[in-house]
């Protein structure tokens, strides 16, 4: 990553857990932590404590990667709601996006703003991330989010290869929550491997290994100038992390990087 010119990242599932060590290996190379994920289960039975827990963990944990730096860039907490979630499932994606009722919301909602007061408490911020498999998905799920959500405690995740994959606009999303998206995962899809998955009902797993994901510039999406001008226009001074999700044996994973770096220097100037 710090070869491909970046200069943070997310929390890997194979690094090290302590920060102690964690954190001189990152400041080694001139990278920070951009975000951990936090995945919540508000939607189901007896899970609530267990995610708040989880929320005051990952809060210390930001906390002992940042507490005495000068930087002023923050990492924020990353979340997404997984209860009833079929993508770490193996069974076809799209069919079985989870709808949530009525109750399900009430609790997602509350037990958002919970997390939310946690990460404000801790100066940090609350980003949702709206996630293929999930009962937070789809168009009209994503505004119901936004809706009844509490602005000052919960924060849009753009995920803009999500939205897209899902058939939702990530253009018009962005153009909406400008104000209210506070961190950015910039990645493409590629369209075929997407009608590939719902022609073959294929899982989010399968879907992965047969390439639905790649870096900025490389597939689909063609709104992506369009999409950084509205946050811009609004201001946005938050992490953009690329991201492609690709089986490294396929894609090389520091030739993508530099290959979405390099799309973003085109764009951007820098």
């Amino acid at each position: 990553m710090a070869l491909a010119g970046y200069v943070g990242c997310g929390v890997g599932h194979k690094y090290p857990t302590d920060p102690k060590v964690l954190r001189p290996a990152l400041e080694l190379r001139g990278l920070r932590i951009s975000e951990p994920w936090v995945s919540t289960y508000f939607t189901i039975k007896a899970m609530k404590r267990h995610t708040l827990d989880n929320v005051d963990a990952q809060l210390d944990f930001l906390e002992a990667m940042e507490g005495d730096s000068n930087d002023p860039r923050r990492a924020d907490l990353v979340v997404s709601e997984f209860g009833r979630a079929v993508n770490p499932l193996p069974v076809a994606l799209f069919p079985n996006c989870p709808d949530f009722s009525e109750d399900e919301w009430k609790y997602l909602i509350e037990g958002l703003h919970e997390a939310g007061e946690k990460a404000r408490a801790r100066n940090r911020q609350l980003c949702y991330h709206p996630h293929l498999g999930t009962g937070v998905m789809k168009t009209e799920a994503i505004h119901r989010l936004m809706d009844e959500t509490d602005p000052r405690l919960v924060n849009m995740l753009l995920d803009t290869a999500h939205q897209a994959a899902a058939g939702v606009d990530p253009l018009a999303l962005a153009r909406k929550y400008a104000h209210r998206i506070k961190h950015v995962h910039l990645k493409d899809i590629r369209a075929e491997v997407v009608g590939a998955i719902k022609a073959r009902e294929l899982s989010f797993q399968q879907g992965i290994e047969m390439g639905i994901f790649t870096v900025p510039g490389d597939g689909s999406i063609v709104t992506f100038p369009e999409i950084l001008d509205a946050l811009a226009a609004a201001d946005f001074a938050g992490w953009i992390c690329v991201e492609a999700e690709q089986d490294p044996a396929k894609a090389n994973p520091l030739q993508y990087a530099r290959m979405g770096r390099e799309y973003l220097r085109k764009l951007l100037g820098w």
